[in-house]
């Protein structure tokens, strides 16, 4: 039996390539597997070669690996694009429709299944995806029962006929590779996987993750344009919020997103809003604004390829720098990076508590790979929640001397003025976007203005961010710290043990907080390593050059990057890693 199985279907985009991913990958889960998930996907509505690919494993994962035991092709362009990826136990699963062709090259088994004949005589073409997990059962000695709660769900409201026809469809296609395989000399169960341990767990992707997120946090109000890869959040909450009293609301341009949520904010609601590089370009004079107007503001950042357009639909790690820099002047802003499922949810709370708390924007910074991998997670811990919403005045306030303005900016220890809401008794002062005094009235003042200065960036001293670097760090003395952010997490764990294993001390430190920069958290595990190693996707070593600036060390410091569109894979790292070091190891 196996630990680990990956599996892999692909075809042209539209043909229901993800549902079948879904309906297989669905199913494991409920067998107490753990999963995760990446779809590969053309920037076009339809056509054009997509796959995707589901690392199924009987302990915790967060990557997927670089080679593949079972591929189900629905066209020739799979196997050609795929192949390589099959070891030489692998399998192929090929429609027979296409006439499909093994290379030359290629070690694997292909086995030709006629998934959208059998489908046909059912009733359907659209079915082939049922006889192909049918086959995918009959590799694996699953009973077809287990995807039968699967299909309930998924079809159950178009009847029990319905239900009944795709049932028959993955028996279908059971028997038909049982027939295969006995014919080829082989027995079902090549491909057999440790049994699960039955536990219930839930099965995301991260935008889903964050959108859930921010509805535990309490937001009511999302502003949003549609943009890939952040546009499952405003799906998501376009189906939950209105049943808690909440609404999204599809605004004309990015620019329109985020002063609405600024808007929804100063009148006292938690709003966020979520987009791309692009988007966030176009919300830079909002940040200014959030930052200047002492507005908590939370955006959310899905990295993709840039610039401009770039690949919208691949990975990478690019916008660090923009993040940090990209407003005109100075405020004071939080940039948090979640690496996990479970992580984005609850990063998601913190920052909605550190943008109240604070009174600033705070940009959470996920990536393709985080936000549209779907993954295991473990059920949410709701009474880990805490809403804190800081110097928020919804009561009485005194009346103020000679009818004098509220200070809505008064100078603080903290940085941190009380907060009121439009029409509180009381409560009047200006808002506008240029320097102000404590009331908020214009002022250019010298003396005002450093005050002011001061005074926001004093808030900075005042973060209350839980683990801002997640460490896996066993050796006091290490040969190699390997650094990442983001979803290079999964494929840096799994290498991690192995680097030990062939006699090179390895630690891992992954940063969760951007800004401010956990120089304090860093610099230990920084100081006991012979060579420091920086993860990213990004061609100019971006959070290598934060490190540098932040913590120093610049001798140690190597830069190991990919900016090609896909993510790291555990093996290819691995071997990344060894190459950078002296004869492979230190």
């Amino acid at each position: 039996m196996l630990h680990q199985l990956s599996w892999k279907v692909g075809g042209q985009q539209g043909e229901g390539i993800e549902s079948t991913g879904e309906i297989f990958s669905t199913a494991m889960n409920r067998l107490g597997y753990h999963l995760y998930g990446y779809r590969h996907f053309s920037s076009r509505i339809k056509g054009g070669h997509t796959n995707n690919k589901i690392n199924v494993r009987t302990t915790t994962v967060h990557t997927i690996p670089d080679d593949n035991d079972i591929l189900v092709a629905f066209d020739q362009e799979t196997i050609d694009v795929n192949y390589k990826e099959l070891h030489a136990d692998g399998v192929i699963l090929a429609d027979a429709k296409f006439k499909p062709v093994k290379p030359e090259d290629c070690e694997a088994t292909m086995y030709i299944v006629p998934f959208t004949a059998t489908a046909k005589e059912l009733g359907t073409t659209l079915m082939k995806n049922m006889v192909a997990i049918g086959a995918t059962a009959a590799l694996m000695n699953l009973e077809d029962t287990v995807f039968q709660s699967v299909v309930d769900e998924i079809f159950g409201r178009k009847g029990e006929e319905v239900v009944a026809k795709n049932m028959e469809a993955i028996a279908q296609g059971h028997q038909l590779m049982h027939d295969l395989l006995v014919e080829a000399g082989n027995t079902e169960g090549q491909f057999e996987l440790e049994p699960g341990d039955g536990q219930h767990r839930l099965f995301m992707i991260g935008n889903e993750a964050m959108a859930l997120g921010a509805l535990a946090a309490g937001s009511r109000v999302m502003s949003a344009y549609p943009i890939t890869p952040a546009s499952e959040i405003m799906e998501y909450l376009t189906k939950k919020l209105p049943t808690v009293g909440g609404l999204v609301v599809q605004t004309e341009d990015e620019i329109a997103a985020v002063t609405m949520a600024i808007g929804a904010s100063y009148g006292g609601a938690r709003a966020f809003t979520a987009s791309a590089g692009p988007g966030l370009s176009l919300m830079m004079e909002g940040l200014g604004l959030a930052g200047m107007t002492e507005t908590p503001l939370v955006v959310v950042d899905t990295q993709r390829g840039g610039p401009s357009t770039g690949l919208p639909t691949k990975q990478e790690q690019s916008d660090l720098f923009a993040m940090l820099y990209g407003t005109h002047g100075e405020i004071p802003k939080v940039i948090i990076a979640p690496s996990t499922g479970e992580e984005a949810f609850y990063d998601m709370i913190q920052a909605f508590n550190i943008a109240d708390q604070l009174q600033l924007p705070v940009i959470v910074l996920s990536d393709l790979q985080l936000s549209l991998g779907k993954q295991t997670v473990e059920p949410f811990d709701y009474s880990k929640i805490a809403i804190k919403r800081g110097k928020l005045e919804l009561g009485d306030l005194p009346e103020m001397e000679d009818k004098a303005y509220f200070k809505r900016y008064e100078v603080t220890e903290d940085g941190v003025s009380t907060r009121v809401v439009p029409g509180q008794k009381y409560g009047i002062h200006h808002v506008t976007g240029v320097e102000h005094s404590e009331i908020g009235t214009p002022s250019e003042a010298p003396a005002n203005r450093q005050a002011q200065m001061d005074k926001r960036f004093r808030k900075l001293e005042y973060v209350d961010f839980e683990t801002p670097v997640y460490t896996d760090a066993p050796h006091d003395e290490a040969d190699v710290l390997i650094v990442g952010f983001g979803s290079t997490r999964g494929a840096i764990e799994e290498i991690r043990p192995v680097l030990d294993e062939q006699g090179i001390k390895a630690n891992h430190a992954h940063i969760r907080l951007i800004h401010p920069f956990p120089a304090k958290e860093l610099l230990p595990l920084m100081e006991k390593a012979k060579k420091i190693v920086v993860v990213e996707n990004n061609a100019t070593g971006q959070l290598a050059s934060i490190i540098k600036l932040n913590v120093g060390h610049h001798d140690k410091i190597i830069n190991l990057t990919k900016y090609d569109g896909t993510p790291f894979l555990p093996n290819e790292l691995l071997g990344r890693v060894k190459e950078l070091l002296p004869d492979g190891n230190i």
